[in-house]
């Protein structure tokens, strides 16, 4: 893809990781640009898939749901059962099916796969990794790392890492929402 991002690009997109609420309007404003400007921009980076979605982080706390863990799995590339092979990113597609997993990355090392989920606790997280995790086809062991602490969790992504936001647009951004 040969999509370039520019200053005011930059400054969008961080706007919007910043929060999705803004409308278009909101958003020209604290970037000094025309509407439909910025409202082209954000179509533009739509319907190219910089932007992907838009939603809400929840409170996982408030919903019950507070217990994180990290779990390292393997498996056998060769199936237990039938002798077939398995792929690791079908294993890692299966797995990501489960409501409690937020995550499943395919990994170099060790392991095969780390998996992210959430649960109400430790038992619950317990419940996950025997009744449903180990009897995916082909996993073979498992590691599980309970959080007990978290001190930074963000999906925000640094657009441009020498670019300076323009000058107050955080304190813009926050008058905008009151």
């Amino acid at each position: 893809m040969d999509f370039k991002l520019d200053k005011e690009d930059g400054l969008i997109l961080k706007l919007l990781q910043h929060d999705c609420k803004l409308t278009a309007r909101e958003i020209a404003r604290m970037v000094h640009s025309p509407i439909t400007t910025v409202f082209a921009k954000i179509k533009r980076m739509e319907e190219l898939g910089v932007i992907k979605e838009y939603r809400a982080i929840l409170d996982a706390h408030k919903l019950d749901c507070s217990t994180t863990a990290f779990v390292l799995a393997s498996f056998s590339y060769m199936g237990k059962n039938n002798g077939g092979l398995i792929s690791q990113r079908d294993i890692a597609k299966e797995i990501s099916k489960f409501s409690e997993v937020q995550e499943v990355h395919i990994i170099a090392g060790d392991w095969d796969l780390l998996i992210k989920l959430r649960a109400e606790n430790v038992d619950a997280v317990g419940k996950f990794v025997i009744d449903k995790l180990r009897l995916v086809k082909g996993i073979e062991k498992t590691l599980t790392c309970m959080v007990f602490e978290t001190s930074k969790e963000t999906t925000e992504i640094v657009v441009d890492k020498q670019q300076k936001p323009s000058k107050g647009y955080e304190e813009k951004a926050k008058t905008l929402k009151e």
